[in-house]
């Protein structure tokens, strides 16, 4: 019997909670959570211990792992914390905010051996899943092209005052939407090697993005990122994926893969050359226990099954998402390089500079580059400082 703790009741808590307490190996030892009231009606009716202090719950429940369902600038300490007390961790997505604390709990768990595992669920999706396969068995050749998408009608209007709406706690549509098509970019291509053109746009939210775009460079491909959760066109969120190859091409969403063959690259068992339609239903396994969608549960159970068995390597790792964060930041960081106008004030072309226009390009892209992979605090310092620079010699033109 695995012991399992929880922290943070809010929507994707209790998501959580209710699909982990009916698995048959697992018992859910404490919940914690600041919220007074909702403790009250879960310690009434399921008689789970709660705790208003997290170090508390640790302290006396003694889970063997620990779901951190909390806002994502919580995570690190929280995170770190249990790490600390080697306790295995389940961590909503994205992992940190700061890459480089995403880097020192990716060593502190190797150091341990503890299983970590990272909230990104569509690793866990039939479909998306289903991709992976195909580019292992090099279906569409190296792929050159791809664009990451996702669009829902998340912030329709002015929103009201909270977590998900400020950027500095981990709200916003990059952190909060563009994350899942990033890491699902991360499964496909891997680590880029930096990102430029990206744009962070507030549509209804003063504090944050509510739409994300980007140009990620990859060692053999480019990927362009495009995300709004202010679409109104959307009855849900949707995440699509397409992929062109030497050899083909793919497009992927929650319910279908189309992938379209030109023999090149090898027909896999299954598939003809031209279009093939696979669909979510043919690649999904039903999970134990179904709430909300197979892949939260799928997830979690894998999670479990992977503490049981002390098994470090998994779909979706501190060590794999800690790549999509990178990312995450090198966008972030990315969108505060200024737009170069194309017209002055008097509406006259501006004239490209022949030298020094190109030079801080090449360091801006430089230092984006470094960002995107920075693994220590003295790297990611010495990408700022070249922004910076990039930037000072912006505004001295």
């Amino acid at each position: 019997m695995t012991k399992v703790a929880l922290v943070g009741l809010g929507k994707m808590g209790l998501s959580h909670l209710s699909l982990i307490r009916p698995l048959p190996s697992v018992e859910v030892v404490g919940v914690c959570d600041s919220t007074g009231y909702v403790l009250d009606v879960l310690g009434k009716y399921t008689g789970v211990p709660t705790f208003t202090d997290y170090s508390e719950m640790l302290r006396r429940a003694e889970p063997d792992a620990v779901i951190v369902a909390t806002p994502t600038h919580l995570h690190g300490p929280m995170v770190r914390q249990a790490l600390e007390r080697d306790i295995h961790v389940f961590c909503e997505k994205p992992l940190v905010l700061d890459p480089v604390e995403g880097d020192d709990l990716v060593r502190l768990a190797a150091e341990r051996g503890l299983v970590t595992q990272v909230g990104y669920h569509n690793r866990h999706v039939g479909t998306f899943a289903e991709v992976r396969r195909l580019l292992d068995l090099g279906a569409i050749g190296p792929v050159r092209g791809a664009l990451a998408e996702a669009y829902g009608p998340v912030v329709v209007r002015p929103p009201g005052r909270s977590w998900r709406n400020r950027g500095g706690m981990g709200g916003g549509s990059l952190y909060d939407y563009a994350a899942h098509p990033l890491d699902l970019l991360t499964w496909y291509l891997g680590e880029p090697l930096g990102v430029s053109g990206a744009r962070l746009t507030s549509i209804h939210s003063p504090e944050t993005d509510d739409a994300v775009s980007a140009t990620i460079a990859y060692p053999e491909a480019t990927a362009t990122l495009s995300v709004n959760w202010s679409d109104e066109s959307q009855r849900k969120m949707s995440t699509r994926i397409t992929l062109w190859g030497e050899a083909g091409r793919i497009h992927v969403d929650r319910q279908e893969v189309q992938v379209h063959l030109n023999g090149r690259g090898g027909v896999p068992d299954g598939y003809e050359v031209g279009w093939n339609v696979k669909y979510g239903t043919e690649l999904t396994a039903a999970p134990t226990f179904y709430v909300r969608g197979e892949e939260y549960s799928t997830q979690l159970e894998e999670f479990v099954g992977r503490v049981e068995r002390r098994e470090t390597e998994g779909l979706s790792t501190f060590a794999s998402a800690s790549v999509t964060d990178r990312v995450i930041a090198a966008i972030r960081d990315a969108d505060a390089v200024p737009v170069r106008p194309l017209s002055g004030t008097d509406g006259s072309a501006v004239p490209l500079s022949p030298a020094r226009p190109a030079s801080t390009a090449r360091r801006t892209r430089a230092a984006v580059a470094l960002a995107a992979t920075a693994a220590t605090a003295a790297g990611l310092e010495a990408a700022r400082r070249l922004v910076r620079h990039a930037r000072s010699d912006r505004r001295t033109r």
